[in-house]
């Protein structure tokens, strides 16, 4: 694999978007800059969230998806798909970002960027798959099924990021839980929300759901008797 790299840098701002069967506001749409861009706490410059009550904040300003697996979709829908096509800031290139570690920090450009959070695919997702005349038949069942999101990244350190700059890891925490691991908690597999609840750098919303599922378990054999009787 070749060095970690930037792509593309991409960026959009809320607009009306025709979908089949209807019509939606959104910033989905994203397009490579070129030439250097500023990161701050809440995303890079340019770019702006529509629906801010379920996306955008500090633990999602910044959403990477790799090349590699843009690739992968592209020859599943038979159709090119360029970067920043699935809504993504930072197209990456020659790292597995679905295989990073929650917690996990990022060098790109002057910035440093912290893996925290995961991109849940939604009908917003689906629409644009179906506005592009994709094969968007249970898209988001199947985009979950695979378990490849990418990351949504904190801003640690706000800096610049322009196109072609190396990803650098520069701290791996002492833990196994990845990406994809994540993602599989909060969708898939809930039995791995455990895993989650000590995560102290990972998305507040994250961890509350792994609390929560924690403290609804039965414990122990006389609770398991207790929900027999029930």
């Amino acid at each position: 694999m070749s060095s970690p790299t930037v792509r593309s840098v991409n960026v959009g701002r809320p607009r009306q978007e025709r979908f089949p069967g209807r019509t939606e506001r959104t910033a989905i749409r994203k397009q490579p800059v070129t030439g250097p861009v500023a990161v701050h706490e809440h995303g890079l410059e340019g770019d702006q969230v529509a629906d801010t009550r379920h996306h955008g904040g500090t633990f999602q300003a910044v959403y990477a998806f790799a090349s590699e697996d843009l690739a992968l979709w592209a020859g599943r829908v038979e159709s090119a798909l360029p970067p920043g096509f699935f809504g993504e800031n930072l197209t990456t290139s020659g790292i597995d970002v679905n295989e990073a570690l929650v917690g996990e920090r990022w060098r790109v450009g002057t910035a440093l960027l912290e893996v925290v959070s995961v991109r849940i695919p939604c009908n917003t997702f689906k629409g644009w798959m179906g506005a592009h005349d994709l094969d968007d038949t249970a898209w988001v069942k199947r985009f979950t099924a695979e378990g490849r999101p990418g990351p949504y990244l904190r801003v640690r350190e706000q800096g610049v990021v322009t196109a072609g700059d190396p990803v650098v890891v520069e701290h791996r925490p002492d833990h196994d839980v990845t990406v994809s691991t994540l993602f599989r908690a909060l969708t898939t597999d809930r039995e791995l929300l455990p895993l989650l609840v000590d995560l102290e750098c990972i998305d507040p919303q994250a961890r509350n759901t792994a609390r929560a599922y924690v403290a609804a378990e039965p414990r122990g054999p006389q609770s398991d008797a207790g929900r027999t009787r029930r």
